[in-house]
């Protein structure tokens, strides 16, 4: 029989840190609980970074999830502001950047994912990711002066960013590889839409464009170049080109390493190491497929998931099934998503229509529902969660949703 753990760590002050903290407390577990962050910040979220806060809607105090008195009532100590550095897997230790050792029995690794950069751009001014708090700040601070914005890559954080800069008053390009942007993630027809709406806001959009590098004056940013030779002028850039998971810390100890921490059906990476949220790679229950989910309710669910297996008998740990969530704000529109649209093979409108920007849709490959799409029509989405998370044959599914059904 596996002993219970006497001392939990969790690396990583996040949504999936945070509910791994609050799990394990809420199933009775009473012993040493530790929470690292490399941020100085409690845990916060992250989605409105690019919302509410970005536009200014938002405070800061508004983001954090938890006020400080919770955590003295949780009984769980901090060691905010200093990052993990190394792990002895064998020792069943984690060495923090300024040389603290702390040991455990069960450790979480929560660590998230940090934005990627293009190359060359350390060291020059305005150029801007949109990660964590800090990021967001200094790019609304920017933002304030209604500059010429310059957005690389046409992915939701992009977009986000490009709304709220339109709607502050500035003059906002987006460069993307694609030929629509958002295509990957909700199609190619809703992408046209979207990317109508874009335009119709004033947004200037460059697409199948690669780019070469940040261009800069005296230390400042000026624009892009584009492989291609074109220069597209700009006061500021954002990045925003996807991500990659915070895992450099953990070489050489032994863990599976891939596209971040790889863990088996239960959020397990073995030897008394889980994973939750951003970083944790894992097999989908249905397809077997490796996956890494950047939601941010997959990491809350994720963290209540490997709070229950931490304390689960040997053998009993259940596998990490869930539906992800994604939302985006972009002008007057709400797009949600439940399921995996990246990778649809076919999609079907089941309420509402496209071109009227309002709509609920239906997305499938090889044969099964895997996502529901809807833009600013939230309680009918809500209705196709089961759909989704019944893997429904598409066949059936069209019977069901079809406008003569």
């Amino acid at each position: 029989m596996r002993p219970a753990p006497r001392r939990v760590l969790v690396v990583g002050a996040s949504a999936a840190g945070l509910s791994v903290v609050e799990g394990l407390r809420r199933a009775g577990y009473e012993d040493a609980l530790t929470l690292v962050g490399d941020e100085p910040h409690l845990p916060y979220d992250r989605p409105p970074l690019s919302k509410q806060l970005l536009s200014g809607a938002w405070h800061t105090e508004k983001l954090t999830l938890r006020p400080a008195e919770a955590y003295q009532d949780l009984g769980v100590e901090l060691e905010l502001g200093t990052p993990a550095a190394s792990l002895d897997a064998s020792a069943r230790e984690v060495r923090l950047t300024d040389g603290t050792a702390l040991g455990y029995d069960a450790l979480v690794v929560a660590t998230g994912v940090r934005a990627r950069a293009l190359p060359g751009i350390d060291g020059i001014e305005g150029v801007h990711l949109l990660r964590n708090l800090e990021d967001a700040l200094a790019l609304q601070r920017s933002l304030a002066a209604r500059p010429h914005l310059a957005i690389v890559g046409g992915g939701f954080i992009g977009a986000e960013a490009a709304a709220v800069a339109r709607e502050l008053g500035c003059r906002v390009t987006m460069i993307t590889d694609r030929p629509v942007p958002l295509s990957d993630a909700v199609g190619a027809e809703v992408g046209d839409m979207l990317t109508t709406v874009h335009r119709d806001h004033g947004v200037d959009i460059v697409t199948e464009a690669m780019v070469e590098s940040v261009t800069s004056e005296k230390g400042r940013a000026t624009g892009v170049r584009l492989v291609d030779g074109r220069i597209v002028d700009a006061d500021i850039v954002v990045i925003g080109i996807g991500t990659r998971p915070n895992v450099e810390w953990l070489a050489g100890s032994g863990i599976p390493l891939g596209n971040g921490v790889e863990c088996d059906e239960t959020l397990s990476a073995g030897n008394g190491i889980w994973a939750a949220g951003d970083v944790a790679s894992f097999p989908d229950p249905d397809t077997g497929e490796r996956i890494r989910i950047e939601h941010r309710t997959n990491a809350s669910e994720q963290g209540s998931a490997v709070a229950r297996n931490i304390l689960a008998r040997a053998g009993e740990a259940t596998p990490f099934r869930s539906v992800p969530y994604v939302w985006s704000d972009q002008y007057d529109l709400k797009i949600q998503i439940y399921g995996r649209s990246r990778g649809a093979d076919r999609i079907h409108v089941v309420d509402g229509d496209i071109a009227e920007r309002k709509f609920t849709a239906l997305c499938a490959r090889d044969g099964r529902v895997t996502a529901a799409l809807g833009v600013n029509m939230v309680r009918p989405l809500r209705a196709l969660r089961s759909v989704v998370a019944d893997r429904t044959d598409w066949t059936t599914a069209m019977a069901a949703h079809s406008p003569a059904a």
